[in-house]
């Protein structure tokens, strides 16, 4: 991102609390628009490039947590800068030599259309090929969160869904979660917003360390 008037490679981002930057792009399932998901929630998540070996590792293990997602009203959508026959060739390859059927989308995006929409080309890493992103976006079409990892290291699934149950339980319980939260855990009240909420705020029966630190069982 670029602050002052200078020769550089800018990157853009789209901002966590407002509609992520809407799209239609062509996948491996068809054309896909991103306002039409709208009642689910989306994680999208790019990758550098098809037939690659750690790219292939992640899209396994996105795959082997493919029911889990769907059981959170979640559409998996990957994205790299390739065509649509360059992943449809991938899948197929991936389906014939380690037995593993990808059943979400993938979105070619040779024109990096939605790569720059989303901050996915990092210069510092590649001009040419996305970085290791995650974007969660909620049943509105809200942005709610954003991961970015480098080209080099494969992404750790269990947090994606671990973050991605804590939005949910942040939406559906008006709470928040706090550090290494994992689901069924203690959560936290929202702070007191007055002197007499703070008061009344230890009287409530929650779990206090102090009048700003209290937690409960959902």
């Amino acid at each position: 991102m670029c602050y002052e008037e200078e020769e550089c490679d800018c990157v853009g981002f789209p901002v966590l609390g407002e509609p992520a930057p809407d799209f239609e792009a062509v996948t491996t399932h068809g054309k896909l628009k991103l306002s039409d998901l709208k009642g689910k929630w989306v994680v999208l998540f790019s990758h550098p490039a098809d037939f690659t070996p750690v790219c292939t590792t992640e899209f396994i293990a996105f795959t082997e947590a493919a029911d889990e997602f769907k059981a959170l009203n979640t559409q998996l959508i990957g994205l790299s800068i390739d065509s649509v026959h360059s992943h449809l060739a991938w899948v197929m390859n991936v389906k014939e030599k380690m037995g593993v059927e990808i059943p979400f989308p993938i979105i070619a995006d040779l024109d990096m259309n939605v790569a720059s929409r989303y901050g996915m080309i990092h210069p510092g890493q590649s001009s040419t090929a996305a970085v290791r992103a995650v974007f969660f976006i909620d049943d509105k079409g809200i942005l709610r969160a954003m991961i970015y990892y480098p080209l080099s290291n494969g992404r750790y699934i269990p947090e994606v869904i671990r973050l991605l149950k804590a939005l949910q339980t942040t939406d559906k319980a008006g709470v928040a979660t706090p550090a290494n939260w994992q689901p069924g855990d203690k959560v936290v009240v929202p702070a007191p917003a007055t002197t007499e909420d703070a008061k009344v705020r230890l009287t409530q029966g929650y779990e206090c360390k102090d009048w700003y630190l209290c937690f409960k069982k959902l």
